[in-house]
């Protein structure tokens, strides 16, 4: 049934996604692993991952809802997701890179200036300049309205200060969306463009995770970082609307993706052992309970492929959808984690060697479940919608900049 949403030209895309896996990322994945699991050798990681990044932006792959008018691609979100899914297939911690570059191409998209447009767009859709958004901080998690990172105005420029955290692509990044406070309440927030070399931001050393190893999600530390008023994105204080926009719109469909690619390596991998070991003088997938078990993750996963084409379906044809996108983030993620475990009591005690994916795939599923939002926020957005108590949808808003999918694409 998902199928159902894809044209030659997303399937024809989908096959030119998986060459280039085949030929240009899974050979780098075992490199990246192992300097990933080394503190000492997390910039390796993070500049093998930057450059398949680089290369995949020139494909053009990065500027999917990229208008053409600006060097991007305009095809969509269903494009996208299958970018990202096809991507994170191979290596999750590429997938998640590429999709956080299109996630901090959302916000100039939508509310930045036709000048700025005009400026950053062609360089992030070219791969030239690589983007990002920087909204979370340590005391305020996912709740947006408690940051505290100040932008005091002077004259024509601002001055920041303060630390966000879990920045994607943070070391690799040209220039960051940053949301800051510059007075009170949910008005009282400001989004800004911040060139990763202007005085007064500072990158601290990426400390070492529990998966995506080579993609960087660190921190940004401000000290009376100057930027000029030209900077700013939208007015003095749509901050919130564009966090929470960029957020709905494209974070949580994007880690959908992710999510979907992990879930999908799961099943391949899962099918290739149980075909591939014997038990009791037969293959192991002719026990019975294994059996059962393959048939939940394939079960799982074509659920899950379903709900983010569906979402990434609706925003393309400028539909109000942002129940949708939350149920997409919500299913890809806890059906993933589902399967992990599911295919790791499936494979035992093999499931935990290093020189199989497996363990891989586990714990880079871990973590996409904080981004954009945990299950639990998602579910709470739901029962807000159910019980008719939802504040608009950004989808619904966005509608008209939404519908970027030309008809030879729908």
């Amino acid at each position: 049934m998902s199928d159902s949403f894809l044209t030659a030209q997303h399937r024809q895309l989908r096959q030119q996604v998986r060459l280039f896996v085949t030929t240009q990322v899974a050979p780098r994945v075992a490199d990246m692993e192992r300097a990933g699991a080394v503190a000492e050798d997390q910039d390796a990681a993070i500049a093998i991952a930057k450059d398949l990044v680089v290369t995949i932006a020139r494909q053009g792959w990065i500027g999917a809802t990229i208008d053409k008018a600006y060097g991007g691609m305009r095809a969509g979100h269903l494009a996208k997701t299958v970018i990202i899914e096809e991507l994170s297939r191979s290596s999750a911690a590429v997938g998640a890179a590429v999709q956080a570059s299109q996630l901090g191409a959302a916000k100039i998209i939508h509310y930045g200036s036709e000048e700025q447009k005009r400026w950053w767009l062609p360089k992030i859709a070219s791969g030239s300049v690589l983007p990002t958004i920087a909204v979370t901080e340590a005391e305020s998690g996912s709740h947006v309205l408690g940051m505290r990172m100040t932008a005091h105005r002077e004259g024509l420029h601002y001055v920041l200060n303060g630390r966000k955290m879990f920045v994607g692509n943070s070391h690799i990044a040209d220039v960051h969306g940053v949301v800051a406070r510059t007075g009170e309440g949910s008005r009282g927030l400001t989004a800004f463009l911040v060139e990763s070399n202007r005085p007064g931001l500072i990158v601290p050393p990426h400390g070492q995770a529990l998966g995506l190893r080579g993609f960087s999600f660190g921190e940004l530390h401000f000290k009376d970082c100057r930027i000029p008023v030209t900077n700013r994105l939208g007015r003095e204080g749509d901050g919130r609307d564009i966090a929470d926009s960029s957020s709905t719109l494209y974070g949580r469909p994007n880690l959908a993706a992710v999510a979907l690619g992990i879930h999908q390596a799961i099943l391949d991998q899962t099918a290739r052992f149980t075909s591939e070991r014997m038990r009791y003088n037969n293959h192991l997938h002719q026990l019975h309970h294994v059996r059962l078990k393959v048939g939940l993750i394939r079960s799982r996963v074509m659920t899950s492929r379903l709900t983010a084409y569906h979402a990434a379906h609706l925003l393309d044809t400028g539909q109000a959808c942002d129940p949708d996108l939350m149920n997409a983030k919500l299913t890809g993620v806890e059906l993933a984690l589902d399967s992990a475990r599911t295919a790791m009591e499936i494979h035992a005690a093999a499931g935990l060697m290093t020189d199989a994916p497996l363990e891989r795939f586990l714990r880079d599923a871990h973590h996409i479940y904080a981004p954009a939002g945990t299950s639990d926020i998602q579910a709470l957005r739901l029962a807000e919608a159910a019980l008719g108590q939802s504040k608009g949808q950004w989808s619904q808003r966005l509608s008209a900049l939404l519908a970027l999918t030309p008809p030879a694409l729908r």
